[in-house]
């Protein structure tokens, strides 16, 4: 047989011929690169509370491309169903700024950038280490099922998922906790007040 006449399938995949679900994959992923930078450089915390949004909902579609449509929609019920909507109360509770917030900017910018950079450079030579000679059959078996992640959740991620809802937790008490606390005003006022009724 001929390399002409070989089926297409004994050629496998490449870089160079992406299929559209690859191309789809880069480019949600660009754009979710470019909301989570957003949502890191901006000084309006509002803003980047919801360009947060983007960057979650960014991941859930490439969850979607990958197949696994469970971890997608846990990703939209989770993340964007209650940690943003946590940590847009937070702002609210906590009286926040609406506007550009300089004062919340800090002077470590440049360490906090070699600091993230290195983190990243790590997690994508990890990643790729790990999957490169890896391909996902998109016309196989579902790998994202509820029944597949549940068994893999369930047996072998039990103590992390269980940590990560204590920590929600943490976060919601340390929400009221800084919506509860008064000014120095706030305090005084409330001082003078007690004052008043105990001299009555």
């Amino acid at each position: 047989m001929s390399i002409a006449t070989a089926p297409l399938a004994a050629v496998g995949h490449g870089f160079l011929s992406p299929t559209g679900v690859e191309i789809a994959f880069v480019l949600v992923g660009l754009a979710t690169l470019g909301a989570a930078l957003v949502t890191v450089t901006t000084k309006q915390l509002v803003h980047a509370a919801l360009w947060l949004v983007v960057a979650l909902g960014g991941i859930a579609v490439e969850y979607l491309l990958l197949t696994a449509e469970f971890i997608a929609w846990v990703q939209v019920l989770i993340y964007l169903g209650s940690v943003v909507v946590l940590l847009l109360f937070g702002l609210m509770l906590t009286k926040a700024p609406i506007g550009r917030s300089p004062d919340a900017d800090s002077g470590n910018r440049w360490v906090a950038l070699g600091v993230a950079g290195a983190a990243g450079a790590a997690l994508v030579w990890v990643v790729v280490d790990a999957f490169r000679t890896t391909w996902i059959d998109l016309d196989g078996p579902a790998q994202g099922s509820t029944k597949v992640s549940g068994e893999i959740l369930f047996q072998h991620w039990v103590l992390p998922f269980e940590a990560l809802s204590v920590l929600l937790l943490a976060a919601l008490i340390g929400a009221i906790v800084l919506s509860r606390r008064n000014t120095p005003a706030e305090e005084a006022a409330d001082a003078a007040a007690r004052t008043g009724k105990g001299q009555r």
